[in-house]
């Protein structure tokens, strides 16, 4: 087993001010989103992605995100509590996001985005999500940094004795870690590698999709569910097992919907 290393949530004290790792780990992600977009941009000029229109689709998508993963957090895992406190809504920096409210939020921002630059949904999430793991293994590091959405009780040697009271004296998995690996490192590989593969429209979208939700659903048996919702059904499946069904058949959608269409650089018209 492994002790808790001795990090601190909040980075940076300025006086009153507490600058915690997990805004830093938000923060991190869009700025290192935005440049390699920037980047990318750059290299195809046919593209048509002007600053102008980047500064856009980065401010859009990151409200979005931010605004759905925190409401999707209260309505999907815990609205009594924020009910019966409703300025904890705001904050933001003490955790408590939904990935899946967050990409609801973000598709919905990322839409009114297209509609105004008369652009494709489906080409927009293809330039746009490859470098949405970023911020989702930043994201996990610093769940895991601030000790919450750990895993169930092991007795394997990476097994992680967590500080905080709740998470009682037996040594657990460390989800979060698995979680970064699986939708931060892995999911990026596997982006880039198709991003540069399939031009078929929709396809990276799909592999994004698909990504996730089989990295979540795999994570998801070893994870601790929140205590007060528990497991839904038999002692295994989870609420967030159940919010990755609908991005699965999306993404199997996705795929069909490619494989049915010529590659990008071949249509007419």
């Amino acid at each position: 087993m492994l002790p808790f290393p001795p990090i601190d949530p909040i980075a940076l004290q300025l006086g009153p001010l507490a600058i915690r790792w997990y805004g830093l780990a938000y923060l991190t992600g869009i700025g290192c989103g935005w440049w390699l977009l920037a980047r990318r941009a750059h290299a195809d000029p046919a593209a048509e992605w002007t600053p102008n229109a980047l500064a856009d689709l980065i401010f859009y998508a990151a409200i979005g995100g931010v605004l759905g993963g925190r409401l999707g957090y209260v309505l999907f895992y815990n609205f009594r509590e924020y009910f019966a406190n409703p300025l904890e809504l705001l904050a933001v920096w003490r955790g408590g996001m939904s990935f899946h409210g967050g990409l609801l939020g973000g598709a919905l921002g990322l839409w009114w985005f297209v509609r105004a630059q008369q652009r494709s949904f489906l080409a927009t999430t293809d330039f746009f999500l490859p470098v949405v793991p970023i911020g989702l293994g930043l994201g996990r590091l610093a769940n895991f940094v601030n000790q919450e959405l750990w895993g169930a009780p092991t007795q394997l040697p990476w097994g992680v004795l967590f500080t905080a009271p709740l998470a009682g004296p037996l040594p657990r998995h460390p989800s979060q870690l698995y979680e970064a690996l699986l939708e931060g490192l892995l999911l990026y590989g596997l982006l880039a590698w198709f991003r540069r593969r399939s031009p078929r429209t929709g396809m990276v979208t799909a592999v994004f999709l698909l990504g996730y939700a089989g990295g979540r659903l795999a994570v998801e048996l070893v994870r601790e569910p929140d205590p007060h919702l528990g497991y839904l059904w038999g002692g295994w499946l989870t609420l967030g097992q159940v919010l990755c069904l609908p991005m699965l058949l999306a993404g199997v959608g996705l795929v069909i919907r490619a494989r049915l269409q010529p590659p990008a650089g071949h249509r007419h018209g």
